[in-house]
C-alpha cells in the first residue's frame, strides 16, 4: 500500500507539529497544568501551593462534605458507572431526582441532565432548528452554543454584543425576506444569550432581549452557566433574579459552576424535554453520567437553595465587591463572579499570568479562539471560599503588575 509520503503528504506528527509550532510562535499553544493536590482555594502545582483565583466553583461547594458524601453514597449503592446510555438501560433514580431538583429549582415542568453543559447546547440547538431556520447569537456566547448552531444546519448570524436593537433589526430582515404565506413550514428562530457572559463577567440586557424575541414570535434559549447560583433569591440565575423565568423557553445550565458538581442541563416545558429525549443526539448516544456525579448535583441544588445558600451567595458577593473596587481597571458594579483584566497582546496576557503565579496566584491568561484576536486578558474569578485576606493579598498583586508594563486596555 502506497504511504501518504508517495501521495505528498506529509506525515501526521510533522503536520501536526507544524501546526503546534505555528501556535507556540503566535503565542497561543496551549499545554495542561497538573494539579497535584487541592484544598479549598489553595492548590499545589509544581510542588508549590498557590491561591486558585481562576475557578468557576463559585460557592466553594465542589470541596463541601455534603457533596462528597452524597457522591460516595450513590457510587456505593449504584456503582462507578451507569453502564449504558439514558435510553437503554442507564437511567437510574440518582438521574431521575436530579431532574425532578433542576425542574424545581428553574420553575420549570421539567428539566433533562445531560454529561456536560456542552453535551447539552451540543443536543439541544440541533435538535429544535435546521436548515431552512434561523439562530441569532450573541457575539460573545459560549463556543459550544455557536458550534451547535453551525452543526444544525440552520442559517446563523452573530447579534452585536448585547444589543437588542441590532437583534431586532436582525429578526425584521429574517420577517421579511421569509413570509410564513411562502414557507412550506413556519420558520423556527431561535435567540441565544448567556445570562452572564463568561469571559466579560457582564449580565445580559435580558428584558429588553426578551422584548425583541416576543414580538417576532421567536424562541429563547438562554445560559445560564455563570448565573446560577450567584443570581437570585433561590440561585436559580438571572431569569429568577429579573422575574423573567416563564419567559424564557429554553433554560440552559451547568451543574459543573456553582453547583460543585459536573454536567448540564436543559430546563422547559415536559414537551421540550420529551422531545429533546428523542432528538438530542449528544443525550441519545451518550453513556449515562455517573450516579455519583448525579446525586452530588443534586446535593449542590438543595444547598443552594437554603439558608447556607444564601449565606455562601452572600461571601461571594462581598469578595466580588472587594475585590472590584480595588481592581487595576474600573469596575465599579461588578455583574457576575468573574472580573476580566483585558491586556490584549497575548504575550503580555502569559507574563502578567506568570507574574501573578510568582506571587501566589494561579490565574492563567485567556487567549484566542477563547477571546478575540488582541483581547487576551486575565480572568479572575472570586468565591465564598475566598478569605478576606487572600482577595487583600490578590488585589496587591495585581496592583504591583500593573505598575509594570502591562498597562490594560481600556
Amino acid at each position: 500500500m502506497a504511504s501518504d509520503a508517495s501521495h505528498g503528504r506529509p506525515p501526521l506528527d510533522l503536520a501536526l507539529r507544524e501546526a503546534l509550532d505555528e501556535r507556540e510562535r503566535a503565542g497561543l499553544r496551549r499545554q495542561l497544568r497538573p494539579v497535584q493536590a487541592r484544598d479549598g482555594t489553595v492548590v499545589t502545582l509544581g510542588g508549590r501551593k498557590v491561591v486558585n483565583v481562576a475557578s468557576n466553583d463559585y460557592l466553594g461547594l465542589s470541596t463541601h462534605p455534603a457533596l462528597a458524601e452524597a457522591a460516595a453514597r450513590a457510587a456505593r449503592d449504584w456503582g462507578a458507572g451507569s453502564g449504558a446510555s439514558r435510553l437503554i438501560c442507564g437511567s437510574h433514580a440518582p438521574h431521575q431526582d436530579l431532574e425532578e431538583s433542576i425542574a424545581s429549582w428553574q420553575q420549570t415542568p421539567a428539566a433533562l441532565a445531560f454529561a456536560s453543559g456542552f453535551a447539552a447546547a451540543s443536543g439541544t440547538i440541533p435538535a429544535l432548528v435546521g436548515p431552512g431556520d434561523l439562530v441569532l447569537l450573541d457575539r460573545l456566547s459560549h463556543a459550544c452554543c455557536i458550534d451547535a448552531a453551525k452543526a444544525s444546519g440552520a442559517t446563523w448570524r452573530p447579534f452585536h454584543h448585547n444589543d437588542p436593537d441590532h437583534l431586532q433589526r436582525l429578526l425584521q430582515q429574517a420577517d421579511s425576506s421569509h413570509p410564513a404565506a411562502r414557507a412550506t413550514r413556519r420558520r423556527r428562530v431561535l435567540v441565544v444569550t448567556e445570562a452572564v457572559f463568561s469571559m466579560d463577567g457582564d449580565a445580559a440586557a435580558l428584558e429588553d432581549i426578551i422584548e425583541v424575541k416576543d414580538r417576532h414570535g421567536a424562541w429563547l434559549l438562554l445560559d445560564e452557566a455563570h448565573a446560577t447560583g450567584l443570581h437570585g433569591p433561590r440561585g436559580a440565575g438571572l431569569a429568577e433574579a429579573r422575574g423573567l423565568g416563564p419567559r424564557v423557553e429554553v433554560h440552559l445550565g451547568t451543574l459543573g459552576k456553582a453547583v460543585g458538581a459536573s454536567g448540564g442541563f436543559i430546563a422547559g416545558s415536559r414537551t421540550l424535554v420529551d422531545w429533546l429525549v428523542n432528538a438530542a443526539r449528544s443525550f441519545v448516544f451518550s453513556t449515562a453520567p455517573a450516579p455519583a456525579a448525579a446525586a452530588a448535583a443534586t446535593e449542590g441544588i438543595r444547598i443552594i437553595q437554603s439558608n447556607e445558600g444564601e449565606a455562601l451567595r452572600q461571601q461571594a458577593w462581598r469578595n466580588i465587591r472587594d475585590l472590584a473596587s480595588r481592581f487595576p481597571i474600573p469596575c465599579p458594579d461588578p455583574q457576575g463572579a468573574i472580573l476580566p483584566w483585558i491586556l490584549g497582546d497575548e504575550d503580555r496576557a502569559m507574563q502578567a499570568a506568570q507574574l501573578l503565579l510568582d506571587a501566589g496566584f494561579l490565574a492563567p491568561a485567556i487567549r484566542y479562539p477563547t477571546v478575540p484576536r488582541r483581547a487576551a486578558r486575565i480572568r479572575l474569578t472570586m468565591s465564598a471560599a475566598h478569605s478576606p485576606g487572600q482577595v487583600h493579598q490578590l488585589a496587591d498583586a495585581l496592583a504591583c503588575v500593573a505598575s509594570g508594563p502591562f498597562t490594560p486596555t481600556p
